[in-house]
Order: structure tokens, then C-alpha cells, then sequence
């Protein structure tokens, strides 16, 4: 049994010792590590986590394990007997769907000890702008103590979603939200948050609309581990780049720049960035050259980048691959430490040092842990 293994199974509750007797091998070194996994989507279908594992198989060492917040709903005066499965598919309203959390936790309490410790639950059914959803997560984890290792993937700026959630408009500048980040921070929950950093079909030559907020919101919570989702980018959401026309004064960085910057930015080492969405590969793999520029950047902060695949409820290995693959050009370009790092390395770092902290905190909250 490698060391590695070993680490993960106790943080898991498993000795070495139960894992042996039963038989169970070392398995051969993984591919990567799933930081961005949803196993059910917009209508709460999916897979289920056994077949989940059977995909996983050898190439996947570890990985997220969360649901989507919002239920499409099926309005018959919208879509009559079509039933839509996906945002897109209907006019009728998203509404947030607090039953997943539950969901996921009974699926993960359902594993055998060994495949629990491959997961790490999310908490993702709760209205961000809403000031009792720091209290849901503190309700879930009373009631499911021992699970849960962060919350998210939630949106607050998000395109073509944001506009149809029934009620109150997520905002970075809402309080609700810095209760959330503020509970993240003393309990140690990894954070997944997907912001879009500019509105679609923006203009050039104008900083991203979102960023100076994003920005501010970091800052206001560096207790807190936080993984910014897809870069900031989207379907339409994409890598800002000024016009060498434009004049002086129009002018912005061009997107590296922009996340160089806060990756230079010591106010902001708690910040990190999935790679995620074959929407955000398209963008770095668009040229060879934005290729490179992409593995520099990589290669030179290689502790700041984590890949996730960002499939909903796949169908068969193909689709659940099918990121990764993509990323290859990319992967080929990092240095040896770096793409270590961001396949594997950044994870096991991120999401150990969370397991340890929130089951810690669940402690001193006297709540049993159920290992």
C-alpha cells in the first residue's frame, strides 16, 4: 500500500489494516483528481455513485462529489408536455433545491468505508441571497457530521442562470454572502464559486464588470480556502483581450494579465482556479500560442491550479474523459511538478487540509462524527 493511499483511507476513518484484510490492493498511480463534479443535474437525475466508481475506475484517484443547487421547473403554460431537463430548454423559472444536499450525503453514507474516502461531499442547496443560508450549511453538517468537505460549485453572477432564479438576484456585495465565506472560514469548508467575471457579449476595451467586486470579496474572507470555478469564464464569458486599436485610455490587460495579477497578489494566496468545462478548455486550447501562454502561466505558479471536469451525470466513460483529453496539448506543455500539481497535487492538499478542519470543527461543535 503506497503512503498516499494509506494517508487518504485514514483521513477516511479506514486503517491499512481493514483495507488488507479484506483484500483490497494498492491501486496503480491515478490520472488526476476531480475537482469540479456534479453527479445529478438540473432536474436532481444523475448516475449513481456505484456507477460513478466503475467510470472512476483507476484513472480517477479522488473526487468532488456534489449535485446542482437549482430545479428546473416544468411549467405547463411554458412548455406543456415537453419536460425540460435543461436551463436552456424552457422560460419557466430555476428555484433552489435544498433536498440535494440530503441526497448526496444518504449516497455518499451508502459507500463501503474505502470508496467514501475517493469522495468529497459539497454543499450546494442554498440561496445565496439569502441570510439564513449560512445556517442551512451549519444544519447540514449538524446532521450529517463527517461528511461534508466544502460547499459548492454555488453561482452568483452566471449567465443566462442568474436572470431566471426566482426571487432576490445573487450579489458579491450581498452579506448574505459574507456570512456564507465567513462560516468557511472558521470551519475550514473548501469553497467552489462560480462567478462569471464580465457580463455576456461585453465590449472591449473595458475592465471585466464583476472583477473589482471579486476582488473585494476575496480580500474580505482570506481565512477561507476558495477555488474561483471556470477562471471566471463561460459559454459567452471569455478571456478579455484589448483592441491594439483601441486608444490608451480604453485599453485593459488582456485575461492572463488579469489572473496573474491575483496570482502575484499576497492579498489573495488563498485563491485558486479550476481549470474546469470543456467551455474553458476551448479558450486555452484556441491556438497553439494561447496554449503556451497558458502552460507559462501554469508552469509559474503551478500551486494555484486545480483541473475538474465539470460533467453532469455522464453517461459513459467518454463523456466523462472527454475534458481531460481535450487538456492534453496542455498537459504536455506543463513541467513535470506542474502538472502534477494541478492533475493530482492541489487537491490532495486543498480538500486533506479541509477534511481535517471541518471534521475538527464539527467536534468542538460536539457533534458526533457517524465514522
Amino acid at each position: 500500500m503506497t503512503r498516499r493511499l494509506a494517508a487518504v483511507l485514514i483521513i477516511a476513518g479506514v486503517t491499512a489494516s481493514t483495507v488488507m484484510a479484506q483484500g483490497t490492493a494498492a491501486p496503480p498511480p491515478s490520472d488526476f483528481d476531480d475537482s469540479h463534479f456534479h453527479l445529478t443535474n438540473y432536474i436532481q437525475e444523475g448516475i449513481d455513485v456505484r456507477e460513478l466508481l466503475n467510470m472512476m475506475g483507476t484513472r480517477v484517484g479522488r473526487s468532488t462529489l456534489f449535485g446542482i443547487p437549482l430545479q428546473q421547473t416544468w411549467s405547463y403554460e411554458n412548455s406543456g408536455s415537453f419536460a425540460p431537463t435543461y436551463y436552456l430548454q424552457s422560460d419557466a423559472p430555476l428555484y433552489y433545491y435544498s433536498f440535494t444536499d440530503a441526497y448526496i450525503a444518504m449516497t455518499y453514507r451508502s459507500l463501503a468505508p474505502v470508496d467514501r474516502a475517493r469522495f468529497d461531499p459539497m454543499i450546494t442547496g442554498f440561496n445565496p441571497a439569502d441570510m439564513y443560508a449560512a445556517d442551512h450549511i451549519k444544519r447540514v453538517l449538524r446532521t450529517f457530521p463527517g461528511v461534508f468537505t466544502g460547499i459548492g460549485e454555488f453561482s452568483i453572477h452566471k449567465e443566462f442562470v442568474s436572470s431566471k432564479i426566482a426571487g432576490e438576484v445573487a450579489s458579491l456585495t450581498n452579506p448574505a454572502l459574507d456570512r456564507i465565506l465567513d462560516l468557511a472560514g472558521e470551519s475550514g469548508l473548501v469553497v467552489l464559486i462560480h462567478n462569471d467575471v464580465d457580463m455576456p457579449f461585453a465590449r472591449t476595451g473595458t475592465e471585466p464588470v464583476y472583477l473589482t467586486q471579486m476582488k473585494d470579496l476575496l480580500r474580505r474572507h482570506a481565512n477561507a480556502t476558495i477555488i474561483w470555478a471556470h477562471m471566471g469564464l463561460g459559454r459567452v464569458v471569455h478571456p478579455t483581450q484589448s483592441s491594439a486599436s483601441a486608444p490608451a485610455t480604453e485599453r485593459n490587460p488582456n485575461f492572463a494579465m488579469i489572473v496573474e495579477g491575483m496570482l502575484r497578489d499576497s492579498t489573495l494566496r488563498h485563491v485558486y482556479f479550476d481549470i474546469s468545462w470543456d467551455e474553458v478548455a476551448k479558450y486555452i486550447l484556441a491556438t497553439p500560442e494561447i496554449t503556451r501562454r497558458s502552460a507559462d502561466l501554469i508552469n509559474r505558479y503551478p500551486d494555484r491550479f486545480l483541473f475538474g471536469s465539470d460533467v453532469v451525470a455522464p453517461r459513459d466513460t467518454t463523456q466523462y474523459y472527454a475534458v481531460f483529453d481535450m487538456y492534453r496539448p496542455l498537459w504536455a506543455l506543463l513541467s513535470a511538478d506542474a502538472s502534477t500539481k494541478v492533475r493530482k497535487g492541489n487537491y490532495e492538499r486543498l480538500f486533506d487540509a479541509g477534511r481535517r478542519r471541518v471534521r475538527a470543527w464539527e467536534r468542538a461543535q460536539g457533534w458526533s462524527t457517524g465514522q
